[in-house]
């Protein structure tokens, strides 16, 4: 009834007020009554509330931090709860108005949020009040708390949780972090919101993350790269962090500077696990095929590309298809390095066929080859010299000799 009561007195003498120019003077001097109470002051932000006023930032502002000048005065669950319903209504309210000069209260009050311990039956609200003073710092715009979030969401990404309660709470407070992240567009929001999407958190969680992630920043590269090169990061998030990349809207030289990273990191990585062993590759396939798009910025790919082959072929359970694909790349880079390597590839493989060692594989990657050097179009005299040998040569099939012609014939055009 008490309630009611002043709900009902607000409204009509507030009317006049409303109907104006939003001159918020009444409500600010009821708001800031020295003998009103925690739920006074509740039910005059509801009324301010539901008359969906807009440009009283400033209004918003003093009453928040009206309100945690009185936090330290709560003494009952009763004043707690108008608290916290008093202090979304205002996060809110600032978010609308896109607040920025109130970024510095909003963060005391997911602060306060925060405090509460595990065995207060309020719990699962205070998640809600993280959240959405979560949510309102990323709405107001102050780039200034882009670490404080970044790090409070890194906190949550290592504290694996196992009690429901206590995990709900916590996600909400993960939801308001990436929200706030992807709206501040800094790119030191990337990695938290990264690890939440490959972390512990429920489905809808992570699903959330990943939304979120190609909005921080069109150009993730830098912390990408980082994800991939840190050893502490297994295959599988390496590979996820590389697939994130090629989500990005990345320029192309971004992507082929990752990619180079990429396919080394799958190479300079060890392990006996066969399961890590087959995501490595993958993500090396997938870098390769990125490579012979966009092309190279980085010269270590050319070594690596040189292992994707030679360590494949002189494995005993070479990956085909890498090496396919290697082949293919090199001949579509048309560069000098890349001719290099594959006249050392064709100049192996001779030397091979010269001293007999000739089975299916060494003639099924001499097929593949020959016509990937042809591709090239090189005026390298060493390839034309080498093709010419092996066209010449005894030690070879006629068909293989045919495949030396024809590669010969595709580079005099």
């Amino acid at each position: 009834m008490k309630r009611k009561i002043i709900t009902i007195l607000l409204i009509f003498t507030g009317m006049a007020v409303f109907a104006q120019s939003a001159d918020m003077s009444y409500y600010t001097e009821e708001y800031l009554r020295p003998t009103g109470t925690y739920f006074d002051r509740q039910e005059v932000l509801r009324t301010v509330q539901d008359a969906n006023l807009t440009g009283i930032g400033d209004f918003y502002h003093e009453a928040l931090k009206f309100l945690i000048l009185k936090i330290p005065d709560i003494k009952t669950a009763e004043d707690k709860e108008y608290t916290e319903n008093s202090a979304r209504i205002l996060c809110k309210g600032l978010a609308d108005e896109k607040y920025t000069a109130a970024a510095p209260e909003i963060w005391q009050i997911v602060q306060f949020a925060d405090t509460v311990r595990a065995d207060n039956v309020r719990d699962v609200n205070d998640g809600i009040l993280m959240q959405e003073a979560l949510i309102a710092l990323g709405q107001v715009g102050d780039k200034n708390y882009v670490h404080n979030v970044a790090l409070r969401l890194d906190n949550y990404n290592t504290d694996v949780v196992s009690d429901v309660e206590t995990r709900r709470r916590i996600q909400r407070g993960v939801v308001g972090c990436i929200n706030a992240l992807e709206a501040l567009h800094e790119l030191d929001g990337y990695s938290p919101v990264f690890f939440a999407y490959v972390g512990w958190y429920d489905p809808a969680i992570k699903t959330i993350a990943y939304d979120a992630l190609p909005n921080i920043v069109d150009d993730p590269g830098e912390t990408v790269s980082a994800i991939i090169q840190t050893f502490s990061n297994n295959p599988e998030v390496k590979y996820t962090a590389w697939q994130e990349m090629l989500r990005s809207r990345a320029p192309n030289a971004s992507k082929a500077k990752v990619a180079a990273t990429a396919l080394a990191t799958g190479w300079s990585y060890s392990t006996n696990d066969q399961q890590f062993q087959r995501v490595l590759r993958e993500m090396r396939m997938s870098a390769i095929d990125t490579i012979r798009v966009l092309g190279v910025e980085d010269d270590s790919v050319y070594a690596n590309l040189d292992r994707s082959y030679s360590d494949n072929y002189a494995s005993t359970a070479p990956n085909y298809d890498e090496i396919r694909k290697t082949l293919s790349t090199l001949s579509v880079l048309k560069t000098d390095e890349a001719v290099q390597l594959l006249v050392k590839f064709l100049r192996d493989l001779n030397e091979r066929r010269r001293s007999g060692i000739w089975a299916n594989k060494e003639r099924d990657v001499f097929s593949w080859v020959i016509p990937s050097l042809a591709a090239t179009k090189t005026d390298s005299p060493e390839a034309r010299q080498l093709l010419t040998a092996i066209e010449r040569s005894s030690d070879y099939t006629g068909t293989e000799q045919n495949w030396a012609r024809d590669a010969l014939r595709e580079l005099s055009r």
